[in-house]
């Protein structure tokens, strides 16, 4: 599967625009090494760091004093002949070794995640990897970067290699029964004799898919919705945990209608708060309530999507009745405004003063850490719904195939069982989602 310009060489920045210390510049394809002695530079010995004065080819204008290394293909991240410039970081010298770059003959700038892609297509990754890899650029908390990392390292490739070899053999079997249903080496009774491992194979999967969505909860962010009546407080406390001004804090009945989002760092782990709208019983046919009953039944909408309920109530109103009541059930119920009744009881906090913040914060860290499971029962294999799509896929086709008696049709089953497996590492019936993923990543990756 090789793109269509990967005899190009192409070069970009790696890291991020604006003033920094090291900037880096990566160049890959058949004409890196190239690259390099046109800047000035003597091919370094491969994988060892090299300093080098650089200079643009056009007029021998000096460039930047630097440290360049040189990967020879095929060891290399794509499998291509890849060298790289590591500059002082000022855009004046990023744009001066770049533009030497775009001069050369063979060379254009890089399109997104072009990089990662010849890595995909030399073999260097499989999709699994490379969308590990897209997840760990993007991790915001220390327990998306280390399942990003368990992922790169090839935990879920590995498994679905394992799946595979397994439904290969079974695959082997169903079809010496087709066309050598007679020979004496093909064991009689074979088809009775594959039910039992068609139906172990399936075990397996059903065993990962049975995680609680821990992986995708954990890349996307653990969701908890903040309800309760007007006034409780909920968008202070929704800036108190956040520790800025995300939401609008008003005396005002009604003030938050819409939802708003928060990302949080909560002790290494991704937590979205949802701000929403105050639950109130209001008149439902006053066309003056028409915004608010929107709001609240996004909230009520937010509520049902969400990880985890937080139901904020006034400490000195702190039984709920009607509706809150109902959400008090299954919520963690928190009473704000503390200061102002000193005998609360229950999980008392002031958004105003931060008294209790932290009891709050530690309460919220232990649920979504028991939800998402400890690292010593190992990093969850599924990570995106493109996974568990597949693998439900697979292990219905071997359900399918468990119930049949015909050979033909136990082969077509345990096809598709392999073909939904190949997805998640990129062997077949992936082309509609490779675009979409390499367009996700920055230029230079």
């Amino acid at each position: 599967m090789a793109s269509d310009v990967s005899k190009d060489t192409i070069y970009a920045p790696a890291t991020a625009t604006g003033v920094a210390g090291v900037a880096v510049v990566r160049v890959s394809g058949p004409g890196a090494g190239a690259a390099l002695t046109a800047l000035g530079c003597k091919l370094p010995p491969p994988r060892l760091a090299a300093r080098a004065r650089l200079i643009d080819p056009a007029d021998g204008a000096p460039l930047d004093d630097a440290l360049v290394l040189w990967f020879p293909g095929p060891a290399s991240f794509t499998g291509e002949d890849v060298a790289e410039f590591h500059l002082h970081g000022s855009r004046a010298v990023m744009t001066g070794v770049l533009a030497a770059l775009s001069r050369l003959p063979g060379l254009r700038m890089a399109r997104p995640g072009e990089f990662a892609r010849r890595a995909y297509d030399a073999g260097k990754l499989d999709l699994a990897e490379v969308e590990a890899l897209a997840d760990l650029i993007a991790a915001e908390t220390r327990e998306q970067a280390r399942q990003a990392l368990a992922q790169l390292g090839g935990v879920l490739g590995a498994q679905v290699e394992a799946l595979r070899e397994t439904a290969i053999k079974l695959l082997a079997q169903a079809e010496a029964e087709i066309d050598f249903p007679d020979e004496g080496d093909v064991p009689g009774g074979a088809i009775a004799a594959m039910k039992a491992p068609i139906e172990k194979l399936a075990a397996r999967i059903a065993s990962i898919l049975d995680d609680g969505h821990r992986g995708e909860i954990l890349r996307d962010g653990f969701s908890v919705a903040i309800l309760g009546p007007p006034n409780a407080g909920k968008s202070s406390l929704l800036n108190r945990l956040a520790k800025r001004d995300a939401a609008i804090v008003s005396e005002i009945a009604g003030t938050t209608r819409d939802t708003i989002e928060v990302r949080l760092d909560l002790k290494g782990l991704p937590v979205v708060l949802w701000d929403t709208a105050g639950l109130r019983g209001i008149d439902a046919t006053d066309p003056h309530h028409a915004i608010e009953r929107e709001g609240m039944r996004r909230a009520r909408e937010r509520a049902d999507q969400a990880d985890l309920k937080l139901l904020v109530l006034d400490a000195r109103e702190p039984s709920p009745t009607g509706e809150l009541a109902d959400l008090a059930r299954d919520a963690l119920v928190v009473l704000n405004k503390a200061d102002l009744a000193p005998a609360a009881k229950g999980l008392a906090v002031s958004a105003l003063t931060g008294a209790g913040i932290e009891t709050l914060e530690s309460k919220l860290a232990a649920i979504v850490a028991e939800r998402l499971g400890s690292r010593d029962g190992g990093a969850p294999l599924v990570t995106r719904a493109r996974h568990r799509e597949a693998l439900e896929d697979a292990h219905a086709a071997l359900l399918r195939a468990r119930d049949l008696d015909v050979a033909e049709l136990i082969g077509e089953e345990l096809r598709a069982c392999l073909a939904a497996l190949g997805r998640i590492v990129g062997r077949t019936g992936v082309e509609d989602v490779l675009d979409v993923l390499f367009g996700e990543f920055c230029i230079g990756k």
